[in-house]
């Protein structure tokens, strides 16, 4: 019998990992995040390298976002009806698929920009369905007393990949000399994550999740149905207020596209320190969460969140400004940490306030918001970056970033006054 951390103090801080379930979770994620970091800096170096224009750096994003915006509903919708562990395995082998066709534009047409462009697109479409299926499925993984902790050590994997991912793709891409070698890894490492997710059983559904599986076959997907993510988040303003944040912070704020056009030509480095500017952020984020983790948000969160976004645009004006790689390593791994901090708190304000059977909508609409702020904000970067070059638009955009903090400190004071992240608090009686 596994031992509580209640039991035993020592555990307390990582109490999720005595959950054998969360353990194969973890991992194949942990994995699959590797692999699609990786292969991210080889499509952004390799891009940049045959088009040498910023825009075209906004057009990897889009690509990806563009599937979610239309299909995230659906994804939202597919996620609560069906067996999320199958959904899952399904988009692992789907990165897989897309890694080998990457892998074979390189062989047969490798300066061909718009055959990647179709290929992100169909890696959109299983990002789609990947998100509101792993995000809805932890909560069946663990008892609802450790989530917590889960949440935070999820999200310290999750950087902690994105620091060897992008590290191992700039290595990768410098040692092969090219992306082959990176899109063969990723075809591998998505494999692995994909026989991972085997090894995932689920604890029982909820009595509301199961009837709605029973009746699949039964109950049409209705506009209604494919829309209550959106009603139920409306009506949660604390939510609305967390969610939105965080798009328009990051929309604006986000640098991560434009860290090609930095490396080349404002820092004058090459692939490996492009994976370590995509790396710094990560690691600044993955300690940040085992902080969390063993030390937890107990009071003023939405506070802490308002403040740590805050700090999010600063460091982005910082990095803006700089031309020194030591000193944009440190703006990227403050800004990775502060960032975090806003990550774990809307995470824990959806997973927790949201009952089981809406999981997967209300996950899907937190993507969608997600995608804005990260896909969107890449075009939105490459955009800004044509017209005002490169320094201006990070810089507009970390001033935009605090800007939008002031606002909204001002239209949701559920926010502004949340407190403690507890079922008791978020969840009406």
């Amino acid at each position: 019998m596994l031992t509580s951390s209640s039991e035993d103090p020592r555990l307390a801080g990582r109490v999720a990992f005595t959950h054998p379930n969360f353990v194969s979770y973890t991992l194949a994620r942990f994995f699959i995040v590797v692999a699609l970091e990786m292969q991210s800096v080889a499509v952004g170096w390799q891009v940049y390298e045959i088009t040498k224009r910023p825009l075209d750096l906004g057009y990897v994003g889009l690509a990806q976002f563009l599937p979610g915006f239309v299909l995230f509903l659906f994804a939202g919708h597919a996620a609560d009806l069906y067996d999320r562990r199958k959904l899952l395995m399904w988009c692992y082998a789907g990165f897989a698929l897309c890694s080998a066709l990457l892998l074979a534009i390189n062989w047969r047409a490798p300066r061909s920009v718009h055959a990647i462009y179709v290929v992100l697109v169909l890696l959109g479409i299983f990002r789609c369905f990947n998100w509101p299926a792993g995000r809805a499925l932890l909560p069946q993984l663990v008892p609802e007393e450790h989530f917590s902790n889960a949440v935070a050590w999820t999200a310290s994997s999750f950087q902690i990949a994105t620091i060897a991912g992008p590290a191992i793709g700039g290595i990768a891409y410098a040692l092969f000399r090219g992306p082959e070698g990176v899109y063969a890894i990723a075809v591998t490492v998505s494999i692995l994550s994909t026989i991972l997710t085997l090894r995932i059983h689920p604890q029982p559904a909820s009595p509301e999740r199961e009837l709605a599986e029973r009746i699949t076959d039964k109950e049409p997907v209705t506009l209604r149905t494919v829309l209550a993510g959106f009603r139920f988040i409306w009506e949660k303003k604390l939510i609305l207020g967390s969610i939105s944040l965080d798009m328009f912070a990051v929309l604006l704020g986000g640098a991560v596209a434009l860290l090609p056009v930095y490396a080349r030509t404002i820092l004058h480095t090459g692939p490996w320190g492009l994976g370590l500017l995509r790396s710094a952020p990560g690691v600044g984020a993955a300690l940040m969460a085992i902080v969390v983790a063993h030390h937890p948000i107990r009071r003023r969160a939405g506070l802490t969140m308002l403040l740590s976004v805050a700090a999010f645009g600063v460091f982005t004006i910082v990095f803006g400004i700089s031309h020194s790689l030591i000193v944009s390593l440190v703006a990227l791994f403050l800004l990775g940490a502060s960032d975090m901090v806003s990550i774990i708190i809307r995470a824990m304000l959806v997973q927790v306030a949201t009952p089981d059977e809406m999981r997967g909508r209300v996950n899907a609409v937190d993507m969608l918001f997600i995608g804005v702020s990260n896909e969107l904000g890449e075009f939105e970067s490459g955009v800004t970056a044509q017209w005002f070059g490169t320094v201006p638009a990070v810089v507009l955009g970390g001033v935009g970033t605090l800007l939008v903090i002031a606002a909204w400190a001002w239209l949701f004071p559920e926010l502004r006054e949340a407190d403690q992240l507890t079922a008791a608090e978020l969840v009406p009686k």
